[in-house]
């Protein structure tokens, strides 16, 4: 890992003082702010995640760019400033660099937020569900980044599985030729967003955030390379199942390739025109999941602390 001392590290004092006293961490992506919700509900949602990560023994560590810096950890003016500006890059892996040396605000993706975690020395990532496969992806090539970045930075992922608007068995295939443990929590089956099962069975299962730690702490012994992906599937109360949204998602498919819809514009339009399609159930379920995935993460990340 790069020497902390050249890296453009920013860390809030709440992530400071954890680092210092060893204190469980879990990194927080910030498109969920900037690209996911209109202020200011995007800003309460952080801010309950936030909360539900502490509420469950870890701090957690919102990651931003700004002012030529990677904010690990954002105070709550820097939140509230996040939550209102305009013009904010949503950064992969591709533009992070060009964002930091220009002086953009960049939002960080899976993929981005993985990069920053891992400099700043955080293992562990709650995100809501990551990029995947794209429908038709065999002729348009459109693969999320986050996939390779799965394979090649050692961060663990938690996630409501990959996003149901995505094609679900050739993001498991992708995954499994790249070497990513998919590890389904509590189940057999591989999650599918606001849906508790995809209809596909996940590679691995785990019951414990104890073992999930262990798994993540065995790579690291072995080096290999890459992260894992624990697929947390939604609450039972929020969810909604295939049956109801997939034909939604299918609606919302068709009004995106008619306008000639593509790359990173696909995925909000897809989130948004759900979120009309289902009366706003869309996005309940979203955050329910997300703050899901919070307390998972948060216990993982207490259990990598434990002494082995």
């Amino acid at each position: 890992m790069t020497d902390l001392a050249v890296l453009p590290l920013t860390f809030s004092p709440e992530v400071a003082k954890a680092r210092a006293e060893g204190s469980a961490i879990v990194a927080l992506e910030s498109t969920i702010i900037t690209h996911g919700m209109p202020f200011p509900q995007n800003v309460e949602t952080a801010q309950r995640v936030e909360s539900e990560v502490r509420a469950h023994g870890a701090i957690p560590a919102t990651i931003a760019i700004m002012n030529h810096r990677i904010h690990i950890g954002l105070t709550g003016a820097e939140l509230q400033a996040l939550g209102q500006a305009t013009n904010v890059a949503k950064l992969s892996r591709a533009d992070l660099a060009a964002c930091l040396a220009t002086g953009g605000t960049g939002a960080t993706t899976v993929a981005a937020t993985m990069i920053c975690a891992h400099l700043a020395g955080i293992p562990v990532f709650a995100t809501g569900g990551i990029g995947g496969v794209h429908r038709g992806a065999e002729t348009s090539f459109d693969i999320s980044a986050d996939l390779r970045e799965l394979a090649e930075t050692p961060v663990t992922v938690v996630a409501a599985g990959a996003k149901a608007i995505l094609d679900l068995p050739k993001t498991l295939e992708y995954l499994e030729t790249m070497g990513v443990p998919v590890i389904a929590y509590g189940q057999d089956d591989f999650p599918a967003f606001w849906s508790r099962s995809s209809g596909l069975k996940a590679p691995l299962r785990m019951d414990r955030a104890a073992d999930i730690a262990a798994a993540h702490r065995m790579r690291s012994l072995l080096c290999l390379p890459g992260g894992q992906l624990v697929a947390n599937p939604i609450p039972v109360e929020a969810e909604i199942s295939r049956a109801e949204i997939m034909p939604h998602i299918e609606t919302a498919l068709s009004e995106a390739a008619a306008a000639g819809i593509a790359a990173k514009a696909v995925t909000p339009f897809l989130l948004s025109r759900l979120f009309e399609l289902t009366d706003g159930r869309s996005l309940v379920a979203n955050i329910a999941l997300v703050l899901s995935n919070a307390r998972l993460a948060a216990a993982i990340a207490s259990a990598l602390r434990d002494p082995v």
